[in-house]
């Protein structure tokens, strides 16, 4: 009961004197029977029909003995009208539109049995025989013409946001079809969704620093996962030829618009195929959620049109930041790379060359591909995972695609050579004690490689940042407006 407003008290006693009265203020049960978008849109058929309806009030407007109010379910907002004499009145005052006003407020949960008629200005109303009350509501909602206008509010109490505004529900109704259209594109394209650990041993598969925690069970350090991939490498390995998991992936990093500790991703694994292979599914699944969600090949994001249709558009990551920089950045000394860079970003004596060549591009480069965008052909340096490109010795078979200023998919030609890959990560271990680098990893993980000396056929991979593409898509500024409960520092 600590710092609760005034208006909390007054309601609190509501509460008390509806017990009195008989009146239980939190029910058990309401069968309802249509929501109100249904009703609204069935309106001719259903004017004969007893409804039941609950919802949450959002306003009252008494005329004498009636009143009309506005509850919101779900769907959408509906009216419905209360009238003495006609409405069964369950309190202890004659005017029901009076007694509706003492007892009941703006966000009570309430329950309503009438009929549907429209009003003479053509609204679409239940005229209300009979109601109850189902949850009362002590805390005062916000006033309904500014809304929640407080973002970190927004945030800390999320269940508030989506009372009060309407375009917060449909965001994360929009985001659950986004994710169901997503596993349907890839179970429609031969893929079998396996689930793999959340917890483990040895974290890997992306340069992140982990969240660690502790086993009493097994008496041994563990890492909530940075990423899935070499644990879907391993089902390549065993035989499967078509696995992708959706996945929350935790890594233990700043936060800003487009990065949130903890983020739902997309990985899938196609054997027998390389990034060419996954450049063409990923268009074509991009493609597929903008169809299917937006009934378009465009969208508006933050006043840009951006198309989808296909092909994308395709270049070269070093062409591009070689034309941008005056120099090709893999043949540049490191000495020479870092006087260079520090015009552009910071802290670049703590860095590795591979570091500050994709700090670079994404400086210099990402941020302005608005139109979806195949960036191809990666620095070795950068990409510890993937082939050798078949023409670029210095260049790795990677792909990403930047859309809207934000790299949402990452593929490559995976590696799958054990003894190179075992280079490539002692590389990695050296680096990190040479920067302090902790998104690095601090071990090998031998039984991946353990894996991979058993033989992986040549394969192609693909990430997807799923909050980011439906932060882009759904037209918000932070990643955090489309994560339900996103974590806040403490008050």
């Amino acid at each position: 009961m600590i710092n609760k407003p005034e208006e909390f008290f007054i309601r609190l006693k509501k509460v008390e004197e509806l017990r009195e009265l008989g009146i239980e203020p939190y029910a058990y049960k309401f069968h309802k029977n249509f929501s109100a978008k249904y009703l609204k849109e069935n309106f001719e058929k259903l004017q004969n029909e007893e409804i039941k309806f609950a919802g949450r009030i959002m306003s009252v407007r008494i005329m004498g003995k009636a009143l009309f109010a506005t509850l919101r379910d779900e769907t959408e907002d509906i009216q419905i009208y209360i009238k003495t004499g006609e409405t069964e009145n369950p309190f202890n005052i004659d005017n029901v539109a009076k007694a509706f006003d003492k007892y009941i407020d703006i966000g009570d949960i309430i329950g309503v049995e009438g009929k549907l008629f429209k009003t003479h200005t053509g609204e679409i109303t239940i005229f209300v025989k009979k109601f109850q009350i189902l949850s009362k509501c002590l805390l005062p909602l916000p006033d309904k013409w500014h809304g929640l206008k407080d973002i970190e509010l927004q945030y800390r109490e999320r269940y508030l946001h989506l009372i009060v505004d309407r375009e917060a529900i449909e965001t994360f109704k929009k985001k659950s079809k986004i994710i169901k259209l997503t596993r349907e594109f890839f179970e429609n394209n031969g893929f079998i969704e396996i689930d793999t650990p959340i917890l483990q041993p040895i974290y890997g598969g992306a340069n992140a620093t982990p969240f660690e925690t502790y086993s009493n069970a097994l008496d041994t350090k563990l890492y909530l996962r940075i990423a899935n991939e070499l644990y879907l490498k391993r089902l390549i390995v065993g035989g499967y030829e078509r696995v992708y998991e959706i996945i929350k992936n935790f890594r233990n990093e700043g936060i800003d618009k487009s990065h949130y500790p903890e983020f739902l991703a997309l990985e899938a694994y196609l054997a027998y195929a390389d990034y060419y292979d996954m450049m063409e599914i990923s268009e074509n699944y991009l493609n597929f959620i903008v169809k299917n969600v937006f009934n378009s090949e465009e969208i508006e994001y933050q006043g840009n049109i951006i198309s989808f249709k296909l092909p994308f558009k395709r270049i070269s990551y070093i062409e591009e930041l070689k034309n941008a920089l005056g120099f090709n950045p893999i043949e540049a000394d490191i000495e020479f790379l870092r006087e260079k860079a520090k015009r552009y970003i910071e802290n670049v004596e703590k860095m590795s060359k591979g570091k500050i060549i994709d700090k670079l591009f994404d400086e210099l480069i990402g941020k302005n591909l608005i139109q979806p965008t195949i960036v191809m052909d990666h620095p070795i340096e950068t990409s510890p995972l993937a082939k050798i490109h078949r023409k670029y010795k210095d260049r790795v078979e990677r792909f990403e695609i930047y859309l809207a200023g934000f790299e949402i998919v990452n593929a490559f030609s995976e590696l799958n050579d054990p003894i190179e890959q075992r280079k490539r990560f002692e590389e990695q271990i050296k680096l990190r004690a040479m920067y302090n680098d902790k998104e690095l990893p601090e071990e090998i993980d031998e039984d991946f490689l353990n894996a991979l000396e058993y033989g992986m056929p040549p394969t192609g991979g693909l990430g997807f940042g799923l909050d980011r593409i439906c932060m882009i898509l759904l037209n918000k500024t932070s990643i955090r407006d489309v994560i339900p409960f996103p974590q806040l520092k403490p008050k």
